[in-house]
């Protein structure tokens, strides 16, 4: 069951997809040593529990785990915290995209990666 009202959420397919290709060019151009051959091969946008993507339950935890796959293959499955700014919390609170929310992929201070544990960070504005 979706708990999002109108089962529209602005976490969706489409930011998802913007977000996998953002984090591609993001270890693309910084040449991270222990990422030099990394991808990001998708995003999921159904967060497990799916309570998670109500309107209260992000304004009160300003924040929504969910998976992506990671890797020299991109296929490592890691965990993917994604955090909100006072931007993105008020683009979700009122229902619109969230696409404009994420940083440029030149921006080192968007993403946080723990390889060896498998978890991945990113800041939304």
């Amino acid at each position: 069951m979706l708990y999002y009202e109108n089962d529209i959420s602005p976490f969706n397919e489409e930011f998802c997809t913007h977000l996998e290709f953002q984090l591609c060019y993001h270890f693309d151009y910084h040449h991270y040593e222990e990422l030099n051959r990394y991808w990001c091969d998708g995003v999921s946008w159904s967060p497990t529990p799916d309570h998670q993507l109500g309107k209260k339950q992000v304004n009160d935890k300003r924040r929504i785990v969910t998976k992506a796959w990671i890797g020299e293959d991109g296929q490592d499955e890691y965990e993917m915290t994604v955090l909100f700014g006072k931007y993105s919390l008020r683009r979700y609170a009122k229902g619109t995209s969230l696409i404009d929310c994420i940083p440029d992929y030149k921006s080192e201070d968007w993403v946080e990666m723990d390889i060896e544990m498998k978890k991945i960070e990113i800041r939304l504005k």
